[in-house]
């Protein structure tokens, strides 16, 4: 049997660490070690110092002004009180208080920074008639011009993070929030280094006895590192980096700039994408209150937030939260802050949650407006970190009505059009300001903007254009010129023949010119604009106002030209405004954060149109709503109430329109599809019926229409159009230009006696 030779492996030599490989290992962690601080430490200062001012520009709503003959009425200012969160105090103990008697206010204003000049707080009583305001005096009866209640916010420039807050400065900050955020955050803040190595422990003791996480040991510091730089992840690693960072924030900066910086930083809650940061904000958001304005139990529940957010929201979980306030109010106690009497009244108290319907972000449409306009002179950086103040004239009463209006309209017509859409824009008749925006038919959500992007066929709302157009050719028309409404046909460039065709499907024959306008005749606007050139209709379009390239094409007489509802409101502005055009303007003042005033956006009116022109245009705009496709707006108006618009109806009914405007507003409407499918409205059966309910709900000015120097009124026959008189059945004044009126004195008209004795009654009386 073969012997098997034993082999034996080679043994390896054990290895040992040397000191000198220890030194080097040594040596490499330090330079890691030191690397990795030098990291930090660059990390901490440039983010401490980009972030903790980072303030979005906030975008501010007109202050309402109570002024003898204002009209106002008490219900306007009881919304605009409620917008700015004042509370009812008969005894006005604090700025933001007020309490009513029947028609008579007496507020306690807040102070606020205006772009002119900083106004402080005060007392005054606003007493009400059924016009508006009647009196306005000081709490001893002296009578005052008038008082500027301070503007409501309405939102915000975020940045891409969609973060938000109000900055605050620490001296500004109530000492009572101080006080309770470090009693139950950190109460050890102004002794430790940005760690707190007794929290830390005292935390682990008690966590280790409840078998889980319930008491955390992190300081202020650290809660404000964790917010800025770190992720939300539970890891030794995380800690590691937390602490380290921590102690490098407390070697650069000191407790109140940290502390000052974690009460504008903290994260507070969430509404939909925009986060609440900082404790300024979360007054707003959840008492809309200034923070000064909070009492204890308010301030022991936003400070009970900082535990957690989502898990304590108010909005969600009331019970949950109101839990965590007793806690915060009992902690309070055992430090010997409250007597127990105290502690029981403290805790009996309702949350009190006042979120205010105008609190920042509902009116999305309108701030995106003001966005679009900042942005031509300031850049993103500044709009979203500067704090910037921007003030507008955006009127929160005018756009609740026009949102009810809306809203009231498109729920009148029932299910079958719920895919209808719906913008509306409103601005002051005689100054251009934008007032009110809707993008949508669910106006508070942000989304697609109609009112500034749906680009759509405007039908007959370009006729106006067309008639000004000849007006200003007084040798040529006037409001009685016969024009012709009958069958056209126009070649387009590719062979094919373009026809319109009336709506009614009839043929007019000769018309006059005020009534071709009123009952909206296809055929002879046609014809006119054709007669006139589609150059010099093109022209008195970007007159009015329309700066977007329009296709000088025949269609453009009859509306194939796409405008948002904003560009519609620009040129029925200048019509109200008598031919002056101006700038729509959403932004009048910017100042910084400490209310420096850094630009003024004045208007600069230009009359780029005949002002006689103009009012002759008015006149036959007027009779629009009077006699023509208009008149069901007096179905809801007052038969006194003066005020002038257009219908606009697009191809297939896929756009429905109106514009127009009283004495104090131009409001522009648009319904339709997004899809651009025919809906089955026309201007009268949609649009109309939104806009008159906003005037007759929002206007108090009858449209003043006061005859102009080179204008005078005559007589006319309206068969024949030639003169007439007051006593000539079926005669109508008109308004001619110069001496354009015609002088051959109709046959029609006999004058009998009795025609002539009821004709000087009518002079003499």
């Amino acid at each position: 049997m073969a012997t098997r030779k034993k082999t034996t492996a080679k043994r390896r030599p054990r290895r040992y660490i040397t000191p000198q490989g220890l030194i080097k290992a040594a040596a490499i962690l330090s330079v890691i070690g030191f690397a990795f601080i030098i990291y930090c430490d660059a990390r901490v200062r440039s983010t401490f110092d980009e972030i903790r001012w980072q303030q979005p520009a906030k975008v501010y709503a007109r202050p309402m002004i109570l002024a003898p003959g204002a009209s106002i009425s008490t219900a306007d200012l009881q919304l605009e009180l409620e917008l700015l969160g004042y509370q009812r105090d008969p005894g006005l103990r604090y700025p933001g208080t007020y309490y009513r008697q029947e028609s008579v206010f007496a507020i306690h204003y807040r102070g606020f920074a205006f772009p002119e000049q900083y106004r402080s707080a005060g007392k005054v009583l606003a007493h009400f008639n059924a016009r508006g305001v009647s009196r306005v005096e000081a709490m001893n009866g002296s009578q005052i011009e008038e008082v500027q209640l301070e503007p409501t916010v309405i939102g915000g420039i975020y940045p891409s993070l969609q973060e938000d807050r109000l900055l605050i400065r620490l001296e500004q900050t109530p000492r009572m929030l101080i006080e309770v955020l470090l009693q139950v955050e950190d109460h050890q803040f102004y002794d430790h280094f940005g760690v707190s190595p007794r929290s830390i422990a005292r935390a682990m003791l008690v966590n280790l006895k409840a078998g889980r996480t319930v008491q955390g040991g992190s300081t202020i510091t650290q809660q404000l590192i964790k917010n800025m730089l770190l992720t939300r992840e539970r890891s030794l690693w995380r800690k590691v980096q937390e602490m380290i960072m921590s102690v490098l924030l407390e070697i650069h900066y000191s407790k109140d700039e940290i502390l000052e910086a974690y009460i504008n930083q903290v994260y507070l809650g969430q509404e939909g994408s925009r986060a609440i940061h900082g404790f300024a904000l979360a007054a707003r958001h959840y008492y809309n209150k200034p923070l000064e304005e909070l009492s204890l139990a308010q301030t022991a529940m936003l400070v009970g937030l900082v535990k957690g957010p989502s898990y304590y929201d108010p909005w969600r979980h009331e019970e949950r939260a109101k839990t965590r306030r007793n806690l915060v109010l009992a902690e309070l106690a055992e430090r010997g802050w409250l007597t127990a009497q105290q502690l029981e009244a403290w805790q009996a108290e309702p949350l009190g949650l006042a979120k205010s319907s105008a609190v920042d972000g509902v009116y999305p449409a309108y701030v995106d407006l003001v966005r679009r306009q900042l942005r031509r002179d300031y850049r993103n950086a500044d709009l979203q970190n500067q704090g910037m103040r921007v003030f507008t004239p955006f009127d929160p009463v005018v756009q609740r009505r026009a949102e009810q209006s809306l809203t009231r309209t498109l729920s009148g017509f029932g299910s079958a059009y719920s895919e209808l859409q719906a913008a509306m824009v409103v601005s002051a008749a005689d100054d251009g300001d934008v007032l009110a925006v809707i993008g949508g038919k669910r106006p508070r959500y942000a989304g697609f903007n109609r009112a500034l992007d749906a680009l759509r066929p405007v039908g007959s709302l370009v006729k106006p254009a067309i008639y000004l157009t000849a007006l200003s050719r007084p040798q040529e028309y006037t409001l009685a010129s016969f024009i012709d409404d009958s069958p056209v046909a126009v070649r387009n460039p590719d062979g094919s023949l373009w026809q319109p065709t009336n709506f009614d499907n009839e043929i007019h024959g000769r018309v006059m010119l005020h009534e071709a306008l009123a009952k909206s005749y296809n055929l002879a606007a046609t014809k006119l604009g054709l007669a006139l050139g589609l150059d010099k209709v093109a022209l008195t379009l970007k007159k009015l106002g329309i700066r977007r390239p329009l296709p000088e094409v025949p269609a453009l007489l009859l509306g194939a030209a796409d405008l948002s509802p904003l560009e519609v409101t620009h040129m029925y502005q200048t019509i109200a405004a008598g031919g002056q055009v101006q700038a729509l303007r959403a932004i009048y003042a910017v100042t910084d954060s400490d209310g420096k005033l850094l630009a003024r956006y004045p208007q600069r009116p230009q009359q780029t149109l005949d002002a006689n022109a103009v009012h002759l245009l008015q006149y036959a705009l007027i009779e629009t709503v009077r006699e023509g496709t208009g008149k069901a707006v007096y179905d809801v108006l007052p038969p006194d109430f003066r005020v002038a618009g257009k219908t606009g109806t697009s191809n297939d009914f896929r756009d429905s329109w109106f514009a127009g405007f009283s004495g104090d507003y131009v409001a522009t409407v648009w319904m339709g599809r997004d899809d651009n499918k025919s809906m089955g409205l026309t201007g009268s059966s949609g649009a109309l019926k939104a806009w008159r309910l906003f005037m007759a709900e929002a206007s108090r000015e009858s449209m003043p229409f006061r005859p102009l120097d080179g204008v005078t009124y005559r007589w006319v026959d309206p068969e024949n159009g030639q003169g007439s008189h007051s006593w000539c059945e079926g005669a109508r004044q008109m308004p001619f230009i110069g001496g354009s009126w015609p002088t051959r004195e109709s046959s029609r008209c006999v004058r009998t006696l009795p025609q002539l004795f009821q004709w000087f009654r009518n002079v003499f009386d």
